[in-house]
């Protein structure tokens, strides 16, 4: 399965060193000012001298690219927060692939820019260890209003340490994970239902391989791939998990996103066996284990091999690798439709999908400016303002059709370039499309599919069907920050032995290797999980 790399709470050396940060930055505008903040927004604008607003921005390094502190977007956003608020909007540019390490550099030197922000949320709880945040609290008491509405309790509380806020999360507009696709074609050519049970599935896929309904060489009913970077079973182990946990076992023994290998789970040796059990009936791919990178499976789906496969929710459709289009092209009439068959033992199909929120925006310590850097992010948070930063003028950038913003191509190349789908670095607070309604954003996200908006508009639902987050940890894992890395490839070796197993060894293989990553660092790890559950509960 490939999946989106989730936050990683590994935290560099570099960052242990920094005793102080730096600043934040204030901001209101006029391009869509709300009601709810437009009186404080004038005040605030009239009230101050001219400031300096310094606000990081990601360099992708995209071929093309317009400079990045001065373009359409930065102009934009000068022309109408900047004019209003007496001040210039300077953004400082950070390499996306080194981020971390850039970061950890500027703030040392005191030189982070007054809005800085990362996807890790172990560099910011260091930040926040070495005193080298600002609190923001009262800040948004006072100037960010529509930006507390616009994010809530459930997104905001992912920058709270120690029970106060030194963070403002972006807020994540898609949550869905993943999903299991199967042959619909081959389905209907053996006269077989959609499966909806594990039990169901297996037998699909040993139908699949005894009469091999693509008629094609090697045939390879489920396709699977073995990923050292993410070593897992898919949502598998959903289908074996008891779905009476109590909130502490879900906690401390499923701390992780379920397509990774959780050992202490219960219920995850049941998956193990499900996956050895279809390994020796030869139904899954039998170079599983070497290919690591899932570009084997890529092939086999697109060469009309596979007859089912789990990958991200919009996997298929996308333009890169494009799996649905390859395979339609190879094999005329194919046709792929993603299917529930992980039901638990309450009659769910529980599906582990991200957490709601996006980056960490924070604010340096040190910074003058923390006033201005929150009421410029509750600027931001102004629907009008949203609508500009990711589609740009409605006539000439975009067109709204049925609602949902149409891009007219504009912004692909020159001084509008996005570097980035939906515009996200210059609009921070979304990550993804935001039109402020739920069934919008849906249409739109489906819309940028071109030929394949129904089934990814059907896919996005079945992706939400019973849709859950991993509990939230305020304070990250020491341990597991030291040991993930080793524990992820112990984790990879273990499933390959353990799925290619003999039948009957399973079961005693299972507990020596588990004992095996208990011993190399498992066990501390989940230690540190009860720990911090409980003082994060004892409160």
């Amino acid at each position: 399965m490939k999946a989106e790399t989730r936050r990683s709470i590994r935290v560099s050396l570099a960052a242990l060193l920094i005793a102080s940060t730096l600043a934040a930055c204030q901001s209101n505008s006029s391009g869509g000012t709300s009601s709810t903040s437009g009186a404080q927004n004038a005040a605030a604008g009239a009230a101050k001298e001219h400031r300096t607003l310094t606000v990081e921005v990601f360099d992708r390094g995209k071929p093309g690219q317009p400079d990045l502190n001065d373009n359409y977007w930065t102009k934009y956003i000068n022309d109408n927060f900047g004019k209003q608020f007496n001040a210039t909007v300077k953004f400082v540019s950070v390499p996306r692939a080194q981020e971390v390490d850039k970061l950890n550099v500027l703030m040392a030197a005191g030189q982070a820019p007054d809005i800085s922000y990362t996807y890790n949320q172990g560099v910011v709880y260091n930040y926040v260890q070495q005193g080298g945040l600002a609190e923001l609290d009262s800040a948004l008491k006072q100037y960010g209003p529509a930006l507390t509405k616009y994010l809530g309790d459930d997104v905001l509380k992912y920058g709270k340490f120690n029970g106060k806020q030194y963070s403002v999360p972006g807020k994540r507009t898609v949550l869905a994970g993943s999903n299991t696709f199967i042959r619909k074609d081959w389905l209907d050519k053996l006269g077989l239902p959609v499966p909806t049970t594990p039990e169901q599935f297996y037998d699909t896929m040993v139908k699949f391989k005894e009469k091999n309904p693509g008629n094609v060489s090697g045939v390879i009913p489920y396709g699977y791939s073995l990923q050292p970077l993410n070593p897992g079973l898919g949502y598998i182990p959903e289908a074996f998990k008891p779905s009476n946990l109590t909130e502490e076992q879900f906690a401390t023994l499923q701390p992780q996103p379920i397509w990774l290998a959780n050992w202490s789970m219960p219920g995850f040796d049941k998956a193990v066996q499900y996956m050895n059990k279809m390994y020796h009936a030869g139904l899954i791919s039998p170079n599983f284990a070497t290919d690591k990178d899932g570009k084997l499976l890529d092939a086999d789906i697109s060469n009309g091999k596979v007859g089912a496969f789990q990958t991200n929710w919009d996997g298929p459709y996308r333009t890169a690798p494009g799996t649905y289009a390859n395979l339609v092209k190879n094999v005329p009439g194919a046709q792929l439709i993603p299917i529930d068959p992980w039901q638990n033992d309450a009659g769910k199909h529980p599906k582990n999908g991200y957490s709601p929120n996006g980056m960490y925006i924070i604010i340096p310590k040190t910074s003058k400016n923390v006033d201005l850097a929150i009421q410029y992010l509750n600027w931001m948070c102004d629907p009008k303002v949203t609508l500009f930063l990711q589609n740009g003028q409605e006539g000439v950038d975009y067109n709204m059709v049925n609602g949902v913003p149409k891009q007219t191509g504009t912004t692909n190349s020159g001084d509008k370039m996005m570097t980035v789908a939906n515009n996200l670095d210059y609009d921070i607070l979304s990550n993804g499309i935001e039109l402020g309604d739920q069934k919008k954003n849906d249409a739109a996200i489906s819309a940028g599919y071109p030929g394949y908006e129904k089934d990814v508009e059907n896919a996005l639902k079945v992706s939400m069907v019973d849709y859950y987050t991993t509990y939230f940890y305020s304070i990250p894992n020491a341990a597991d920050a030291k040991n993930n890395a080793a524990l992820k490839n112990l984790s990879a070796q273990m499933l390959a032995k353990l799925i290619v197993a003999k039948p009957a060894e399973v079961e005693g293989l299972y507990k020596s290797l588990v004992q095996q990553y208990m011993d190399q660092g498992g066990k501390a790890v989940e230690e540190e999980y009860i720990k911090n559950y409980k003082a994060q509960n004892s409160k």
